[in-house]
């Protein structure tokens, strides 16, 4: 068997949908015998995993499942060995440094309590 490392993208529709689009990209890890069965896997999940709710001002808001937008498999699992890179394009960079001192500084402060949950 090996790991694989799935990107499940979602549509997210608040009403009647007239805001600017909104998407939920998931990195998800994935054991299967090969390429096929993984990306089978992800789009089973990405499917069992769609959703609907009513938020707090009773608009009904809808997770579409996409579909899976990349998927890698993982050779070994190495410490420190990149998963996953994207490279962002900020108009302030400045800004998005301070976002990520941030979102780091606030992951200190929990007591990372922020882990992966297999549901």
């Amino acid at each position: 068997m090996n790991w694989f490392l799935a990107k499940i993208v979602y549509r997210i529709i608040c009403g009647e949908g007239d805001h600017t689009a909104q998407f939920d990209e998931q990195l998800r890890l994935i054991v299967a015998s090969d390429d096929a069965e993984a990306f089978k896997k992800a789009t089973a999940i990405g499917k069992q995993e769609e959703d609907s709710f009513y938020n707090k001002f009773e608009k009904l808001v809808q997770w579409q499942f996409i579909n899976v937008s990349e998927l890698y498999r993982i050779a070994e699992l190495i410490d420190g060995a990149e998963l996953y890179s994207r490279i962002e394009e900020k108009e302030n960079g400045d800004l998005y440094t301070e976002l990520v001192h941030k979102r780091a500084a606030n992951l200190q402060l929990n007591g990372f309590r922020h882990f992966l949950q297999a549901l």
